[in-house]
């Protein structure tokens, strides 16, 4: 082979190597490993976090720019762009390796960051919560593929297990920290927050991390890209998901904007599906994956936990808000107990999962407990009852709690070796983060949709100039002024927020119901306590071969 055909040789490798039983890496000293979990905690942490952290602040940032259409860009820019980029951050990180990957990551949320608490307009926040999103994506599947690459399947049970209880501590301090700024210092400090400890992330990478680096050359990495089903799904993303945004609240229903997003968003999934079996020398993501009856059972339980989790913390605040009259910081507080419970029960299902070698029961448990509390939640009413609303959310804490991480460990259990597991986990990210974008957009909808059907309830008991602040896309942004109104104004306008909010229960019990169905499907096996390292680069086609 000459030096001029080397480049059309070149073979995407990802590859195990065996290195025996636990524990995974002998070079390694427990006080580097631990060092280095942290380092990816507080990476996870951060990209948790500003899932939540702005939700009781968009009313005031709304007010801050008059602008109604903050409240459902904030959440849906971040969201939108975590999804749309999570399987390319993985394919990244196999061509040019785990940390240069991370570390570009670490980097990008910091600029959206400082975008986004520096923003001098509605445009300028939404672009840094999308550039925010886009690396979110990135810190969340490598967390994940770099605790894989480190720990054999019954270890990483453990380490997943306490990324669950990460992810759930930022979810609950988001709107409790959102609120305390929001009201003491200001707004802008949800996002200013960020950059010390993306700094501190980003030091402590590059500094401890070890896992294997290929030094891929740029161009050759570039090639090996899979540029057209990068594409496809950034297409398939933004367009369903921005059509179903703009469904029934920007646009009607039946417009030609919302059908040809939609339509051509199905589209691009056919499209993306051809690609990925037809064209792709390195697939993002691999159709294999979806030939498996269990597979197919943990990507449902995957998207209906995802619609469930972040429902709770994106939308209770505006329910403490209207129905309660919470503050800002006393409906982020009032989030807490799912959150502290999350935490707890993440660990614990780690554990479970580490000491049994078993994941299956956890899976039940968790979307049999998360269907219950979903239904729990369309009791809540006009009239605002604490003990209630907290032992509610802890049935709803304990089925999401127990669903953050064992569906992936079964899937990785489920694939056919360690170099698949990247991709695998790759696509379980993406199917949750597409499910969390479309749940804050669905959410929206209904809840938008139902306070329009209270429209002439709240023009016969308010004025006319009040009534207009609680329509359609305007409802959210407004809540604060529920507190302002008499006690006659009050009662109506907290019916239609509570009767709102009840639809939106409704379908996020439907939504959870479909995911109990689907755990009773997915196959049993017991977790190893084998590792092989993962090994990431691009190698000659010849070096392939001779494997």
């Amino acid at each position: 082979m000459t030096e001029s055909d080397e480049p059309a040789a070149l073979e995407l490798a990802v590859r195990d190597v065996d290195v025996g039983s636990d524990p995974p890496q002998p070079a390694r000293s427990k006080a580097k490993l631990i060092t280095i979990i942290l380092a990816l905690f507080v990476s996870l942490f951060l990209a948790a976090l500003d899932y939540t952290i702005v939700s009781p602040a968009i009313p005031t940032i709304a007010a801050h720019f008059h602008s109604a259409s903050v409240y459902a860009w904030i959440g849906s820019a971040y969201i939108l762009a975590n999804a749309a980029f999570t399987v390319i951050w993985s394919k990244v990180s196999d061509i040019w390796g785990r940390k240069p990957a991370l570390l570009m990551a670490i980097a990008t949320f910091f600029v959206g960051s400082a975008l986004s608490g520096a923003a001098q307009s509605t445009s300028m926040v939404i672009v840094g919560r999308a550039v925010q999103g886009s690396a979110a994506g990135g810190l969340i599947v490598l967390v994940s593929i770099c605790i894989s690459d480190l720990f054999s399947m019954r270890q990483r049970s453990l380490i997943l297990g306490w990324t669950n209880g990460v992810w759930a501590l930022a979810s609950g301090i988001g709107p409790v920290l959102g609120g305390a700024f929001t009201e003491q210092v200001s707004w802008r400090w949800c996002w200013y927050i960020n950059l010390p400890f993306s700094a501190l992330a980003f030091l402590l990478i590059f500094l401890l991390l070890d896992v294997h680096n290929p030094k891929t050359p740029l161009m050759a990495g570039l090639k090996a890209i899979d540029w057209f089903g990068s594409l496809a799904i950034l297409g398939v993303t933004i367009m369903l998901l921005l059509g179903l945004q703009f469904g029934g609240v920007t646009f009607p229903w039946n417009s030609p904007t919302v059908i040809c997003l939609i339509v051509f968003g199905l589209v691009m999934i056919a499209i993306f599906a051809v690609s990925e079996a037809k064209l792709a020398r390195f697939p993002l993501m691999p159709l294999e994956l979806f030939r498996s009856k269990s597979n197919v059972a943990v990507f449902i339980v995957c998207f209906s936990h995802g619609m469930i989790y972040v429902s709770i913390v994106y939308f209770l605040p505006l329910y403490f808000q209207a129905v309660g009259e919470a503050s800002p910081l006393i409906s982020g507080v009032l989030v807490l107990p799912v959150a502290i419970l999350e935490c707890i029960v993440g660990v614990l299902a780690g554990y479970i999962n580490q000491i049994t070698g078993r994941y299956i029961e956890v899976i039940v448990i968790g979307t049999a407990a998360m269907t219950l509390g979903c239904g729990l939640l369309i009791d809540l009413g006009a009239s605002f009852s604490l003990p209630k609303v907290i032992i509610y959310q802890l049935v709803v804490g304990v089925g999401t709690g127990l669903l953050y991480q064992p569906p992936l460990i079964a899937l990785q259990t489920l694939v056919k070796s360690q170099e698949d597991v990247a991709a695998a986990t790759a696509t379980f990210s993406f199917v949750r983060n597409i499910a969390a974008a479309i749940s804050v957009m669905a959410g929206q909808v209904v809840f938008q949709n139902g306070m329009e059907a209270h429209a002439s309830l709240l023009s016969e008991s308010l004025p006319a100039s009040v009534a207009d602040l609680f329509l359609g896309k305007d409802a959210a942004a407004n809540v604060v002024v529920v507190r302002g109104l008499s006690v006659t104004q009050k009662l109506p306008v907290k019916r239609a927020f509570a009767a709102s909010m009840r639809n939106i229960w409704i379908m996020y019990a439907c939504v959870a119901a479909v995911g109990l169905l689907a755990s009773l499907l997915i196959g049993k096996h017991t977790l190893s306590t084998q590792h092989s390292e993962t090994k990431t680069g691009i190698v000659k086609e010849k070096e392939t071969e001779a494997r």
